[in-house]
């Protein structure tokens, strides 16, 4: 259970010309991390700096801490597309990178000053995710026509430690990035890879990352996930396990395909496993997860419109949450502030303010 005395609202600072991509706290240490990007920011509950990691030339996207090894864990991308060009041109970079996708792990008790390096400090490793590259890369077959990116994968996003759905097991789940283009009818699926890995392997395969020559050391995926919500654009920006309800939390940016609701926010059904079942584009197996009936229901998905959670989202686990609310000062640059919610369950208003 959440500890009572957690600030209803923490600002972040300001940070550059990218905005935040993900929140994760430490309750032992009363300490949060965000993803601005490029950078990880470790504050203190009042919003101190306490430490920051910056020389990342990748995306670093949706970031969660795991309790029972004090690492922070988030999805790490690189890529040349529209995303990854931005990027680069954000850092003044014009050096072109490789297509490649990592889980990055930080060592969140060695973060303790502010602009420690990424590969100079021994303050991050990185384990490779063939899958994931593997998807990016591949062409896919779908409604009789051809095109890139399987499954409409973009990469990934999504990253969190919970409990598999239906089973009394810990995994680590990581959302893939899912194109929105609206002609294509094998993106309305969200991808999740689950990995069933002890911490253990996962200390033992993680290796520094050197973005000049990066390493293959890698894990595969125990499963692929497959779970139908519609088209999104850009896939899962934020997953969050919730220990209170026993569900995953998927957090979205809106999809344009007209025939779908195209809510902001999902609910995995934590308490029901995987089953085999057969893509309807595609036509090959998968093993299907499913929504949970909560919010409103159309045309067989059912969500919300809540509209934070993309930038970041945490569960205490008692039902109280964090949502991220960002922003950009043209001036001092991007920064959010974590607002304090708890649970409601309401269709429209599944979670409101805290008092």
């Amino acid at each position: 259970m959440a500890e009572a005395n957690v600030p209803e609202s923490v600002f972040s600072g300001y940070w550059g010309k990218c905005h935040c991509q993900g929140i994760a706290v430490d309750r032992a240490n009363r300490a949060i991390y965000y993803s601005f990007t490029t950078k990880l920011i470790k504050t203190d509950f009042s919003g101190n700096l306490i430490g920051s990691v910056d020389g990342l030339i990748g995306h670093l996207g949706c970031i969660d801490f795991c309790e029972a090894d004090g690492k922070v864990y988030g999805s790490l991308e690189f890529k040349n597309d529209q995303i990854g060009r931005g990027i680069l041109k954000a850092l003044g970079k014009d050096a072109a990178v490789e297509d490649a996708f990592y889980c990055a792990i930080f060592d969140g008790d060695a973060v303790t000053r502010p602009d420690m390096d990424a590969e100079k400090d021994g303050v991050m490793r990185a384990v490779y995710l063939p899958d994931v590259t593997e998807a990016y890369k591949a062409e896919a077959h779908a409604d009789g026509r051809a095109y890139a990116h399987r499954y409409g994968c973009s990469g990934i996003d999504g990253t969190g430690w919970g409990r598999a759905p239906g089973e009394e097991k810990d995994v680590l789940l990581i959302a893939a990035g899912i194109y929105g283009d609206i002609t294509r009818g094998d993106n309305d699926f969200q991808l999740l890879f689950r990995y069933d890995h002890a911490l253990s392997w996962w200390d033992t395969i993680a290796r520094p990352l050197d973005q000049t020559a990066m390493h293959r050391s890698g894990a595969r995926a125990q499963h692929t996930l497959f779970l139908y919500t519609g088209n999104t654009t850009w896939g899962v920006q934020n997953l969050e396990y919730d220990a209170f309800t026993g569900d995953w939390y998927l957090a979205v940016y809106p999809g344009e395909k007209p025939r779908f609701p195209n809510y902001s926010m999902f609910v995995l059904d934590g308490a029901r496993r995987a089953e085999p079942s057969v893509h309807p584009a595609t036509g090959e197996p998968i093993e299907r997860v499913f929504l949970k009936r909560t919010g409103a229901g159309e045309n067989g998905v059912w969500g919300n419109r809540f509209p934070f959670g993309s930038t970041g989202m945490y569960a205490f686990g008692d039902g109280r949450w964090y949502f991220s609310q960002d922003g950009n000062d043209p001036l001092r640059g991007h920064y959010t502030e974590l607002r304090l919610y708890r649970a409601a369950c309401g269709e429209d208003a599944p979670f409101v303010p805290a008092e």
